[in-house]
């Protein structure tokens, strides 16, 4: 990843110049999905720490901060949410921001960071599968408008996702390594490596062959819903509204970088991430 990210890509920067402290930050997009190409933008996800007096008062919150950016000759995508807005999101079955919590690329952590990630199994439900099956669809969908690479394998990449889930309840991001614990199409190291050459290229394989290969994953989707062991709901919701209260109001002072190098390219913690072990 360091090739792709440059020398220049200092993200622990970028994370400290957020206006309010920042619990967590991660890199999400193609870098955490196992197929950035050389000119990929670096996508930022995390959660800010709005003071109290932001909800309260007569003000409408900033619950969202999104910005796009060139940094040092790198395309930046940085998006946080407010602590109460995420945990909501979290408990709405929304992958996203699963794999943003759990992502092993952090940028930025503290303690309260690895405690939402200790409830994060609180959350996760069969129904999960309703979030990947219609990401799929949807960038199914923009394939077959634009015959570009970059949709088709977003929808390899979601759905082999949420059967990786279903069956084992971890949350799992990477498409390579998803290729090889799940049954995929034999051409997906050859699309992953066109994609590192080109961010927007067409994809080099017949329509047909792409639409039977992604039907099938559709229906293996089905099936480990349907026989995964998930709960139908989620568990943690009144230890997430403690969480969220104690963090408000004891006030939360900020977290701590994760810098592998001078180059400050994000690392893959041994904790958190991976298994939701139940």
């Amino acid at each position: 990843m360091t090739d792709v990210l440059g020398p220049g890509a200092d993200l622990a920067s970028v994370v400290g110049e957020q206006p309010d402290p920042v619990l967590f930050a991660t890199v999400s997009g193609a870098h955490l999905y196992g197929f950035p190409s050389r000119d990929s933008d670096v996508d930022l996800r995390g959660v800010h720490v709005l003071p109290t007096a932001a909800l309260v008062g007569l003000g409408e919150p900033e619950e969202t901060r999104s910005r796009m950016w060139f940094r040092d000759g790198t395309e930046m995508d940085l998006v946080t949410h407010d602590l109460r807005k995420f945990v909501r999101l979290m408990l709405r079955r929304n992958g996203y921001v699963l794999e943003q919590l759990l992502s092993p690329l952090v940028v930025r952590t503290s303690e309260e960071h690895r405690e939402l990630i200790s409830l994060a199994p609180g959350v996760v439900t069969r129904h999960h599968a309703h979030h990947y099956r219609g990401f799929a669809t949807t960038q199914w969908r923009l394939f077959e408008k634009s015959g570009e690479l970059k949709p088709l394998l977003y929808t390899f990449r979601v759905l082999l996702t949420g059967i990786h889930l279903m069956r084992s309840g971890e949350v799992q991001a990477d498409l390579p390594t998803l290729a090889g614990q799940i049954a995929s199409p034999a051409y997906l190291p050859d699309l992953i490596a066109a994609k590192a050459e080109r961010e927007h290229g067409p994809a080099d394989i017949p329509r047909a062959r792409a639409e039977e290969d992604v039907e099938r994953l559709h229906v293996l989707l089905d099936e480990a819903q349907e026989a995964s062991e998930l709960p139908d709901a989620a568990s943690a919701y009144d230890a997430l509204h403690a969480f969220v209260v104690r963090v408000r109001l004891d006030g939360f002072g900020g977290g701590q970088d994760v810098l592998p190098g001078a180059e400050g390219v994000p690392a893959g913690l041994p904790a958190p991430g991976g298994v939701l072990e139940r």
